[in-house]
């Protein structure tokens, strides 16, 4: 039995709901996630893949399918705004500005996971002045 294959005006006509998850994001960030299609060209670029358990295309992929369990992803903290990704990016997404919109939503859950009372003067001393920034440019919305 020969498989049909789907027509392009078909797929025009296709219209996909957006989850409450892609619709808080795309308002916080003014991005379209329904434009990425998962090259995976911003995972590839990515500094710090190695450090985290999902890579950027993934990430838009779980917002996309409306996965809630992206906001507990190590991903959206491990992001160091490099801009790396969107520079790259074929269809021009600004993934940063997607990992923020993430971490401005669990941050007005009011879960904050860095506990900055709790690093040690020696961990102070030791950490890149960068490091900080960024952390508190994170953490302040």
């Amino acid at each position: 039995m020969k498989k049909q294959l789907v027509k392009s005006k078909e797929i025009d006509a296709i219209k996909f709901k957006k989850g409450e998850l892609v619709a808080e994001v795309e308002e916080l960030c003014g991005e379209n996630l329904f434009g990425c299609y998962q090259c995976g060209t911003c995972s590839a670029g990515c500094p710090f893949i190695e450090d985290m358990d999902l890579g950027p295309d993934e990430v838009i992929r779980y917002v996309v399918l409306d996965r809630n369990e992206v906001l507990n992803s190590k991903t959206i903290w491990m992001c160091a705004s490099c801009f790396t990704c969107a520079e790259r990016c074929p269809r021009d997404l600004n993934i940063t500005k997607i990992m923020e919109a993430l971490r401005q939503i669990v941050l007005r859950k009011k879960i904050d996971h860095t506990k900055l009372v709790k690093i040690s003067k020696k961990e102070i001393e030791s950490i890149p002045q960068l490091a900080f920034v960024s952390l508190f440019r994170k953490n302040i919305g």
